[in-house]
């Protein structure tokens, strides 16, 4: 998953970034005013986005409302020292999916994080289910069949990817934009090295695949 923080506390941004990487393996890039915000958002595909509401350049609710008339859906989760109800109510109306007052702890910021990815795509429970694979997306471990899987971290990452989109193709292309941050180098061949891994922990000891390829289109997740 690839979430953007849009936050202009240089340390609290750094600290938000470095818990989701470290707790949850996402991808995470961030900005610190509403006009690298806004150009962030309307240039990448992200998984959620967290946006405090009083940045320079350009405030997080005029940022807000700017993303949603372009079609903007990530879900949006607004970090603020307000909490005046006419406030709240202005945010809501404005796209905003859920919201975080200052100071926060970052557990509850995590939690939320997960729970507005997993509502965004679709899936409320934190534990989805395809076939007879089990991924729980709270502490991160892997069953088939009732058997523990261990994966490594990117492993993981993929597998959770894939999950949130059952049935669904999902391109190389679009795996690399959600698991990478913007600064990365995407080099073609690494997600062939992931799906190779998977295929061999997931189906081992099972009489059929989970992930299978479509040539030229990507992958599916699917029983």
């Amino acid at each position: 998953m690839r979430v953007l923080v849009i936050e202009d506390e240089p340390r609290l941004a750094e600290n938000v970034a470095r818990s989701l990487r470290e707790s949850a393996g996402y991808a995470v890039d961030v900005a610190h005013d509403g006009q690298e915000g806004l150009f962030m958002a309307e240039s990448n595909d992200y998984d959620a986005v967290l946006l405090d509401l009083m940045l320079p350049q350009m405030g997080g609710l005029q940022l807000l409302r700017r993303m949603r008339h372009a079609g903007q859906r990530a879900p949006v989760l607004v970090v603020t020292v307000r909490d005046e109800k006419e406030s709240v109510v202005a945010l809501l109306n404005a796209g905003a999916d859920d919201y975080l007052t200052k100071p926060f702890d970052l557990g509850e910021l995590l939690a939320r994080t997960k729970a507005l990815i997993r509502r965004g795509k679709g899936h409320p429970s934190p534990v989805l289910v395809v076939g007879d694979l089990e991924l729980n997306t709270v502490d991160r471990s892997v069953r088939r069949g009732g058997r523990p899987i261990s994966l490594t971290a990117m492993e993981y990452r993929v597998l959770e990817y894939l999950a949130h989109r059952p049935k669904a193709v999902v391109s190389k292309t679009e795996l690399l934009e959600h698991l990478y941050d913007y600064n990365w180098e995407k080099f073609s061949n690494v997600i062939e090295v992931y799906i190779s891994g998977l295929r061999r922990k997931l189906d081992d000891g099972s009489t059929h695949q989970l992930i299978h390829t479509l040539r030229g289109q990507g992958y599916i997740l699917q029983d």
